[in-house]
């Protein structure tokens, strides 16, 4: 101790300064935990985000599926119509395989009428 007691009473008072300090930082620490409602509203808002930001981005993947789906649909839809035009294109040029294929079924046909008539 100091000769007149006053070095040793400031030091003490500012330890117990602190040590307030503390002991208010502890108790707010532990009231925030012991705040069941706040914490289950804070852990809501956390999930709610998460939730908004999947859906924004399925949104997002699905609209670049259906995006590139559509550019292949259009792709596949414009080949077949090259193909069948160059199929209209070969008939017009070459129209006798399909004038052997239709006298073909003229002739089964005909001959399904004679073997039918035949039975009766």
């Amino acid at each position: 101790m100091t000769g007149n007691g006053t070095g040793d009473t400031e030091a003490l008072r500012e330890e117990i300064r602190r040590t307030r300090v503390e002991l208010g930082e502890t108790m707010e620490a532990l009231a925030a935990k012991a705040d069941v409602k706040a914490r289950l509203k804070e852990s809501a808002g956390q999930a709610k985000e998460r939730v908004r930001e999947q859906a924004a981005q399925t949104v997002a993947r699905v609209r670049g599926q259906a995006v590139r789906g559509a550019g292949m649909a259009r792709a596949q839809a414009h080949h077949k119509g090259e193909l069948m035009r160059d199929k209209g294109e070969l008939v017009r040029r070459n129209p006798v395989p399909w004038a052997a294929i239709a006298a073909g079924a003229v002739a089964t046909v005909v001959v399904l009428m004679i073997v039918r008539g035949r039975r009766r």
